[in-house]
């Protein structure tokens, strides 16, 4: 293979995940996520990323590899060639930088001495994370001029040691140790030896850049007492330094209004990345537990009769009553070779601004979006817009039949389902025993149907949990809290109207000090 060969197409990439946060992943490592067929992956790269990897990919964490942590690593070697040599586009998927402290200059070498091209991909290493999450200046103009990273991995004292304690003792600048909680009284007690004086101003930062990220300042002297004190665990860093002394007393990130909240979001996969998003933006840990999954019709044949009626001009209106009848729509078109042309001069309703929103996304302006995002809404809104005309219903397989019949009574009315609603009951969720053990914070109902599968999987346990308010369950508007509160489940929060931004609002304001709400960020 020449050197060009090797540049032009590598076959495995060793990708920087970063520290947590999903929104600090590089765009080249989207890129080259989204082409893999194989990803072997830390157990520490976070869940929010892993789902970016391809659903026909084969994805597999190094855990599950034979033998104990320090046994891997030929496993690792030999599995990354072995997949590269079957053809696969490979990616060594690692929490940080694969550079710092995650053996990817081994991987590296191994995958050169078997003549595998590769690439790395740098991510965030979570010292650059702690000093911006945690407000920790890692350089300061006052305070510090260097950085040094340090494993505290390694034992301290060993013979043949690659680390000089007694020189780390002695530099002048910001150190940051990295996998040192198991080891923190014996890296403080060389430290102190070799002259580094025990009042040093330190700071533990756990979990970095995620939503359960917390930090305590200490002493040197004092950093393994406040560690056993405030119940920090790997992984965390700790930072050694004056740089310490500048930072506020809370980070900006530790004063979002939903650190260390667990939110469970119920939506839909393909509709919930904004939801879960926005509260890591807030800073939240989202967990997705889709309760419902969309799929097409049981009987597609009125919705292809539709799409033919359509294009011969036979309808004035068509009417989209939710964001998925807009994307099944256009998905049917374009799996039969339309587009939007087919509508003509037929003008849109949509209930509800999430709905135009999605329409907007397909190239196309409502011309009726009434204040009320409800079907009541649409019919106060369309007055005689629409008697005498000819509409098209585009819902869900077993849709309300209010809109129809209401509309019906001045306008011929035709229904179409263009999509289902499948549930989703997995009474094995991980989700369902953090309900049980109250590990869950709020819940989120954003549709009747979801509010009844809910209420289903809720044992006598979790509804106790939520009786009590250890958790809290926050609807989406009054239909919905009325399917909950009828299956016996009490409701703590209602959003104002039925968006993302109203129901994150009520989920802040669970939190909120004397009623200030926080923006969204």
């Amino acid at each position: 293979m020449t050197t060009v060969d090797l540049l032009a197409s590598p076959r495995v990439y060793l990708v920087g995940a970063g520290p947590g946060d999903p929104g600090l992943l590089t765009l080249r490592a989207c890129e080259v996520l989204a082409r893999a067929t194989f990803v072997l992956y830390d157990q520490l790269v976070s869940p929010r990323i892993l789902e970016r990897i391809p659903a026909a990919c084969e994805a597999v964490s190094v855990r599950d590899l034979p033998g104990h942590h320090p046994e891997r690593w030929p496993h690792i070697h030999d599995r990354l060639i072995s997949e590269a040599r079957k053809g696969h586009i490979v990616v060594r998927l690692k929490g940080g930088d694969p550079l710092i402290f995650g053996r990817g200059g081994e991987e590296a070498e191994a995958l050169r001495e078997a003549g595998i091209a590769y690439e790395i991909v740098p991510g965030i290493t979570t010292a650059l994370a702690a000093g911006a999450y945690a407000d920790l200046p890692l350089t300061h103009r006052l305070h510090s001029s260097a950085i040094a990273l340090v494993t505290g991995h390694e034992q301290p004292g060993k013979v043949g040691s690659l680390l000089d304690w007694k020189a780390l003792a002695a530099f002048p600048g910001t150190m940051v140790i990295y996998m040192g909680m198991g080891r923190v009284g014996i890296i403080v007690a060389e430290l102190v030896k070799y002259g580094k004086h025990p009042d040093t101003p330190a700071m533990i930062v756990h979990r970095v850049s995620t939503g359960e990220q917390k930090s305590a300042k200490a002493t040197l002297g004092t950093a393994e007492a406040v560690i056993r004190r405030e119940g920090l665990t790997n992984p965390s860093l700790i930072v050694v330094g004056a740089v310490v002394e500048a930072r506020p007393e809370k980070s900006w990130f530790e004063l979002r209004p939903l650190l260390n909240r667990r939110v469970l979001v119920t939506r839909p996969k393909a509709q919930a990345e904004p939801m879960l998003r926005a509260l890591e933006l807030l800073g939240a840990v989202p967990c997705p537990m889709p309760l419902l999954e969309i799929v097409g019709p049981a009987d597609d044949s009125a919705a292809k009769r539709a799409i033919a009626d359509l294009a011969r001009d036979a309808f004035d209106w068509l009417i989209f009553t939710s964001s998925n009848g807009v994307d099944s729509f256009f998905a049917r078109l374009e799996a039969g070779g339309l587009d939007s042309r087919v509508l003509g001069r037929t003008k849109i309703a949509c209930v509800g601004r999430a709905t135009a929103s999605t329409l907007r996304a397909h190239g196309l302006i409502a011309d009726l979006t009434p204040l009320q995002m409800t079907s009541e809404g649409i019919l106060r809104a369309a007055g005689d817009t629409m008697k005498g005309r000819r509409i098209l219903l585009a819902q869900a397989d077993g849709a309300r039949d209010l809109l129809r019949i209401e509309l019906g009574k001045a306008a011929t009315v035709t229904s179409a389902a263009f999509y289902a609603q499948k549930p989703i009951r997995d009474e094995g969720s991980i989700y369902i025993d953090a309900l049980r053990r109250a590990e869950v914070d709020v819940v989120t109902i954003t549709s009747p149907n979801i509010a009844g599968i809910f209420a289903d999987l809720c044992d006598e346990t979790i509804r106790g949990r939520i009786e009590r308010g250890e958790v809290h369950l926050v609807s989406n508007g009054p239909r919905i809290t009325k399917t909950l509160v009828d299956r016996g489940l009490t409701v703590r929060r209602e959003a104002d109207d039925p968006t993302m931004e109203a129901i994150l609002d009520a989920v802040v304001s669970l939190y909120a000090v004397e009623g200030v709400v926080s923006e969204t960020p």
